[in-house]
């Protein structure tokens, strides 16, 4: 046999070890770069992006849930976010209808001690209604206090309106405190009270018996009195001008 005949043998696949080492050290270099790390970890973060919206869909948005230690604040205090129950909605509307009456069980057993501050009153009519707070301090009166017609005598206080009673506190200064939420954002607040009968949440009709007139720092020179308080949406309203005018 010729050597003519004789396939010729193939050579094995030689490998280029220069060539691997320098793909390696051009890797190491290109992750050297300062930019290097942010780009490759921004290139991912897109990837991985676009995963997701393939995923869901172009129409659909993800949603995000809250916690209540997460939900923002609106301002209103935990009993006004509370859903009201039905029979707390219907007596409050039901105040909404009725004629603001006086806040006392005989109308006729009460006088106005001090009227409500008004800055279109007279000069006579202003200076009867300021009160001193302290040996520094005089503010014109948010209320009008009632007293005994005759001698100082204690009289039954009565809801205004009908309402939810939401507040029932001892002040060291105002004496004991009943305020009562109704209808169209009115306010009603009773102090200087004494043998207070109602409590937070009660729901009260009009003319119901919620304490007595009793006596207080700020006005001491009153004796047993009321001082009664009507607001509006938070403001001071002279409950003069929506209490029932005619006696008992």
């Amino acid at each position: 046999m010729n050597d003519q005949n004789k396939k010729p043998s193939q050579d094995a696949p030689k490998t280029v070890v220069g060539a691997s080492n320098a793909n390696t050290s051009a890797w190491r270099k290109l992750f050297s770069k300062k930019w290097a790390a942010p780009a490759a970890f921004m290139a991912a973060a897109a990837i991985i992006v676009t995963l997701m919206w393939v995923y869901q869909g172009p129409d659909e948005t993800p949603t995000m849930s809250t916690t209540p230690d997460t939900q923002a604040t609106t301002g209103t205090t935990a009993e006004e976010a509370t859903t009201q129950p039905a029979e707390e909605e219907e007596i409050i509307a039901k105040s909404g209808t009725e004629t603001m009456q006086w806040p006392v069980a005989d109308r006729n057993a009460v006088k106005v001690a001090k009227p409500f501050y008004d800055i279109n009153a007279t000069k006579e009519e202003r200076e009867s209604a300021l009160v001193q707070i302290n040996a520094d301090t005089i503010v014109g009166s948010t209320g009008i206090s009632l007293s005994a017609a005759e001698g100082d005598k204690t009289f039954d206080v009565a809801a205004a309106l009908s309402g939810k009673v939401f507040l029932v506190d001892k002040h060291p200064t105002n004496g004991n405190i009943v305020e009562i939420k109704h209808a169209d954002g009115l306010k009603t607040v009773y102090q200087s009270l004494s043998d207070v009968q109602v409590k937070v949440g009660d729901e009260v009709e009009q003319g119901a018996i919620i304490g007595k007139a009793g006596r207080n720092e700020v006005e001491r020179q009153l004796g047993n009195h009321l001082f009664f308080a009507v607001y509006q949406n938070g403001t001071a309203v002279n409950p003069s001008t929506l209490l029932d005018q005619q006696a008992d």
